[in-house]
């Protein structure tokens, strides 16, 4: 019989070798984001602005991120831990601003990410303006008969 293993995902992995979740966000109101899966990321020299720039250069190269090269990425915000929770708001945690990672050379383990953290990668003014009237548009499809 096997032993089962009480070791949390987010532990399971050393912060050297760890995966993280970023949630790409073009839009707010129409909820257009698209998820980059980082795979051996190390949280202990990777600095919040290295992030940024690795996620930049995926949406600039990758094919599939073509409709996202002119959205406006500056800004990154700590989602969810592994085994935490989530916000009710599809897009992004409208609460809790002090888990807006403003410090582009503090390195990422010192701000608490971890193995399975998700981040979310957007325009710094569309998020204040999303904050200050957060509706969600639904698409234009007219409505069936």
């Amino acid at each position: 019989m096997s032993e089962i293993s009480h070791t949390l995902t987010n532990e399971a992995v050393p912060p050297t070798e760890a995966t993280i979740t970023v949630r790409v966000i073009k839009s707010f109101e129409y909820r257009t984001e698209r998820s980059l899966v980082l795979h051996k990321l190390n949280l202990e020299a990777t600095t919040v602005g290295g992030l940024k720039e690795i996620v930049r250069q995926a949406v600039q190269t990758g094919p599939a991120w073509r409709p996202y090269r002119n959205a406006v990425l500056d800004t990154l915000k700590l989602y969810t831990k592994a085994h935490g929770a989530k916000t009710t708001n599809l897009i992004i945690n409208l609460d809790h601003d002090d888990w807006i990672l403003e410090d582009d050379d503090k390195i990422l383990a010192d701000v608490g990410l971890e193995n399975e953290t998700e981040v979310s990668f957007f325009s710094r003014k569309a998020y204040d303006g999303f904050k200050l009237s957060p509706e969600v548009s639904h698409s234009s499809i007219p409505a069936m008969p």
